[in-house]
């Protein structure tokens, strides 16, 4: 499985996410920095990227649109790089089942 990092997120995470998510990205790195949420689904679509999000607007695009791409939300309080990365990896069987084995769209992830 593949990410692509939303704005919200730092590009600087993608290096350490690669060996568990081969081939993730941010969208600045595919020079889609500032683009409208439209422009990222359909490149996440065209490319096969899970998109991961901060905020709903992608879990809202889901539900007018369908999958893919399958987004993970996460709605997590600390929002530091290290926080996030840890989310990302501990989770990651959970959200490979719930999105590929479940078939859902959109996960939330959250920590405590």
């Amino acid at each position: 499985m593949k990410l692509l990092l939303d704005e919200n997120l730092s590009r600087r995470l993608v290096p350490f996410l690669l060996n568990d998510y081969p081939g993730s990205s941010h969208v600045s790195l595919l020079g889609l920095e500032s683009a409208s949420d439209v422009v990222v689904w359909n490149t996440a679509k065209a490319q096969g990227f899970v998109i991961v999000t901060r905020d709903a607007d992608f879990e809202e695009l889901s539900l007018v649109w369908g999958q893919p791409p399958k987004v993970i939300w996460l709605k997590i309080k600390n929002q530091s790089r290290t926080t996030t990365l840890k989310v990302l990896l501990d989770h990651q069987a959970m959200i490979e089942k719930a999105l590929f084995d479940l078939g859902q769209a959109c996960i939330e992830v959250s920590t405590l």
